[in-house]
């Protein structure tokens, strides 16, 4: 079963990449399994046991019946969980679905919600306005200089 998980080193047994799993792992207070893997960064998914995803590692080891046409989706908002209670085997459409989107852009300005969709806009407005002024500032700068370079014979 462990190899059908991508990136996964070979010499791990189940019993090996349980143990490996719960000793870079941190229980924290609200019950997540916090595991430590290659990267230093906190809240973002980790890499262990080789270049395999450590949530779905921990899904193959502690719960089991990994399907590799599934994604192992988490239900805390820690991406870095290993808690088998916190995981579970989705698809992905299923997953595109349970996404939330924030209320405001990463800018910080309001999003407005699409009357077609009923889902926030992608961009709001103002960086959409924003965007749309420096490519409208690049194309003149480009005919600007396409004329001063032209030459008339």
């Amino acid at each position: 079963m462990l190899s059908r998980v991508t990136g996964l080193s070979r010499h791990f047994t189940e019993d090996s990449l349980r143990d490996y799993l719960l000793r870079r792992s941190v229980r924290q207070d609200d019950g997540c399994l916090i595991i430590r893997g290659y990267g230093t960064r906190r809240g973002v998914h980790q890499k262990v046991a080789g270049r395999a995803w450590a949530h779905i590692a921990a899904y193959a080891v502690f719960v089991g019946g990994y399907d590799p046409d599934l994604e192992v989706d988490h239900l805390c908002p820690a991406k870095d969980c290993v808690e088998p209670t916190h995981l579970r085997q989705i698809s992905h459409a299923e997953n595109c679905r349970s996404r939330t989107q924030g209320s405001t852009c990463r800018n910080g300005h309001d999003r407005e919600i699409d009357e077609s969709t009923g889902r926030y806009r992608r961009t709001c407005r103002a960086c959409n306005r924003d965007s749309q002024r420096r490519w409208r500032e690049r194309q003149a700068a480009e005919v600007a200089q396409a004329r001063s370079a032209y030459v008339p014979t």
